[in-house]
């Protein structure tokens, strides 16, 4: 029996969300992302705005520039979540074998599932429906031998689409399509196809592997099957989340240390309670610095113990953090911290009177957050960011 694939994407996700809460946004220059003055990038821009060349990861101020009439939302990421969480459940009563990827897509081995829906095609049609009656959104979804011409597929049949590739086709489905539409091919690497005269999927599966491992090693090997739509990549369920990272970019670049410790305690707050909810604790504890030119740097130390602390990640990291900063570098333009090497929550030392209270204190403190918004208690420290970061 032929493997089948489907890729199901759900179209400009956030800011479909936000039209079926305000019908009113529907058909309009939407971008969700922030104010149109405010430092950040487009998350996700309407078909319409995207006419005028918007386009998720664009500067806010270059998509006002490009069209100044649009309607710009700062977005709601809980409200997005519980759409996902919707999305996938629907999902999920089609095919058990499911892989998400990411909030607003997925893949799903449906082999064999005909026999249940009449065909492969009648199966996505009947969620492509289930997902519109329940959500109001549309989605589109693309059908192949693989992941990666499955993805293709549902990239070329948007908005709204349904493209199934016929078994066995997929490398002839490739072949005409601009080299650059195949998944993992950048701009870099397109470049570099195009100074070898290759435009095309086509002319790229007839490239020699030995050619493609010379100017990439051994990703040309991946490149040169995928070109030819060999991919027998198996579709998996998510693992584990492997670590847990907060960070936001400032308005202006800030140089006062008060301040960037103020944040770093407000982000160490996010990064703890995200542990506490999903019951680990952290090993290590990492900050993340861009500077005014684009500099980015990454430094983590490891805990003695592994900790779900609020404090205990703030004082690693503001270790970290002033140790960087000593050196009297620029201006910071973003900051974050994330913590890694995750384990079960363990058992309290129960002669250290200290930690107990702790728990205690932290368990009080994300119940009365869960109930009136993260900013409903503030540390000293943070009561500088009051005015900068909303009640979530």
């Amino acid at each position: 029996m032929a493997r089948r694939i489907m890729h199901v994407d759900l179209d400009a996700f956030f800011v479909s969300v936000e039209q079926v809460l305000n019908p009113e946004l529907k058909g309009k220059l939407v971008v969700v992302g922030g104010k149109a003055d405010r430092r950040g990038v487009v998350a996700a821009a309407s078909y319409e705005a995207r006419k005028y060349g918007l386009h998720a990861g664009m500067p806010l101020v270059t998509a006002s520039r490009l069209c100044p009439q649009a309607i710009f939302i700062e977005g709601n990421f809980t409200k997005y979540r519980e759409a996902s969480k919707r999305f996938m459940a629907i999902l999920a009563d089609f095919s058990p074998y499911l892989e998400p990827m990411g909030l607003d897509e997925a893949f799903l081995d449906v082999t064999g599932f005909e026999s249940i829906h009449g065909s492969i095609k009648q199966m996505a049609a009947a969620m492509k429906r289930r997902v519109r009656e329940e959500l109001g959104l549309c989605v589109s979804v693309g059908i192949a031998g693989g992941k990666v011409v499955a993805k293709v597929a549902s990239d070329q049949s948007k908005p709204d689409g349904l493209l199934e590739v016929p078994e066995g086709g997929d490398k002839a489905f490739l072949a005409p399509l601009p080299v650059g539409t195949l998944p993992g091919i950048g701009k870099k690497t397109e470049r570099v196809l195009t100074g070898l005269g290759i435009r095309t999927i086509g002319q790229l599966a007839t490239l020699p592997i030995s050619v493609l491992k010379g100017h990439f090693g051994t990703y040309g090997t991946i490149v040169h099957n995928h070109a030819n739509g060999i991919d027998d990549r198996k579709v998996e369920p998510r693992g584990e989340a492997k670590s847990i990272s907060r960070e936001t970019t400032f308005g202006e670049d800030i140089r006062e240390g008060e301040m960037l410790t103020a944040t770093l305690r407000y982000l160490s707050e996010k990064v703890g309670g995200s542990l506490r909810r999903q019951g680990k604790r952290a090993r290590c504890v990492s900050v993340k610095l861009r500077y005014a030119d684009f500099t980015t740097i990454t430094r983590q130390t490891t805990l003695n113990q592994a900790s779900d602390s609020d404090q205990a990640i703030f004082e690693a990291g503001c270790r970290l953090l002033k140790r960087e900063l000593s050196g009297g570098k620029q201006s910071v333009r973003l900051i974050g911290i994330g913590v890694a090497s995750l384990t079960q929550g363990q058992q309290l030392n129960l002669l250290d009177n200290g930690d107990i209270r702790m728990e205690k204190l932290n368990e009080a403190i994300d119940k009365i957050r869960q109930k009136y918004g993260f900013t409903a208690i503030q540390t000293g420290r943070t009561l500088l960011l009051k005015d900068i970061f909303p009640v979530k």
